[in-house]
């Protein structure tokens, strides 16, 4: 867990997915042969997203617009690599369904689960140790997502706090104990990260973190994070999304339970959905009870409660409100083989109250 300078800023409400059709058409200049009109010119509208040229790439001012490029019927589906906001057609849906059939037939053994779930973080310390080098990349695409992080990170920002779950940080060149910190931090766990004190965090970036955690830990997690954020502090979230091809694509002896699952090197990794993710994060589930209730926690394994006043409301004991949540579906080409793959992720900015 990272600590460095960071604040919060609010982000436009998502436009409605009629924009990329209302938006100004790019000019384009077709000659016309000389035979026909002689030097004249017609022109032709192409729309933004329809153009290979980069000049005409659009630029998201919402980051939760997650893209602009929205696949029509008339259009040929291989021209480009990616499309935005496409719904799963009926043979993929058809093949999910097997496959989560399948999945659930052939759940991990009862000797397996324990050995996974009693150290899980035995498998993610070797994971980290084989893909040091080759699996953390540059993510420039976080400043885009969550405007907050160009915002704390700006020169005028003054002394701000970011958590971070990336130990990697330390290895890296630019890495400078006089402004960071980076340390492992189990989120679920009874224990603040080091050197962190309550209420002093400005924002926490849970990217891909929360899907590694079973539900059993979710409530203790959100309860952490909410102990060392601000009042008014900032979550920003981005993870898997329920029926993303990773999840579909499980074979047999990887199911745990339902959309939890086991990866071939021992890593856990769950799939969301939207009114999910709201829950959890509010601290209060659709008919009023506890994350923890509802997720039918014992007495012997839930953590205790947050603190709240015996007369709080249900609105007055949310621990977080959801300011932006949104599902980013995609669907990724593979041109030469014909093949299209459905990518859902789920992503979310969530104040502390």
């Amino acid at each position: 867990m990272a600590a460095t300078t960071a604040a919060a800023v609010d982000a436009v409400p998502s436009p409605d997915l009629k924009l990329a059709k209302q938006t100004s058409a790019v000019t384009v200049q077709e000659a016309i042969p000389e035979a026909d009109i002689g030097t004249e010119t017609k022109t032709a509208q192409l729309p933004p997203h329809r153009s290979h040229d980069p000049q005409h790439n659009m630029k998201r001012t919402d980051p939760f617009m997650f893209g602009s490029r929205y696949l029509d019927e008339a259009d040929d589906v291989f021209e480009f690599n990616a499309w935005d906001h496409v719904e799963t057609d009926d043979a993929y849906k058809e093949y999910s369904e097997q496959q989560f059939a399948m999945q659930r037939a052939s759940p991990v053994s009862d000797f397996d689960k324990n050995r996974f779930n009693s150290d899980p973080a035995r498998f993610w310390n070797l994971f980290y140790k084989n893909n040091t080098a080759n699996f953390f990349k540059n993510r420039k695409w976080l400043q885009q997502e969550f405007p907050v992080l160009h915002t704390v990170t700006a020169a005028d920002a003054g002394p701000k706090i970011v958590l971070e779950a990336v130990e990697v940080m330390r290895s890296h060149a630019e890495y400078n104990t006089d402004l960071m910190q980076a340390d492992v931090w189990d989120v679920a766990s009874e224990e603040l990260p080091p050197g962190v004190e309550e209420n002093t965090v400005d924002v926490v970036l849970m990217i891909f973190i929360f899907s590694a955690l079973s539900p059993l830990q979710w409530e203790r997690a959100v309860r952490n994070i909410y102990r060392v954020l601000k009042p008014g502090g900032e979550v920003c979230f981005r993870d898997y999304g329920r029926g993303d091809l990773a999840q579909v694509r499980f074979k047999k002896g990887r199911y745990l339970e339902e959309n939890f699952y086991i990866r071939g090197d021992g890593t856990r990794v769950y799939f969301f959905e939207e009114d999910e993710l709201a829950r959890i994060w509010s601290g209060v589930s659709n008919e009023g009870t506890s994350v923890s209730e509802n997720n039918k926690e014992t007495s012997e394994t839930a953590p205790d409660p947050l603190p709240q006043e015996p007369s709080a409301s249900k609105e007055e004991s949310r621990l977080f409100d959801v300011e932006e949540l949104g599902v980013d579906r995609r669907m990724l080409v593979n041109r030469a083989k014909k093949l299209k793959m459905y990518r859902c992720w789920m992503q979310g900015r969530f104040r502390k109250k």
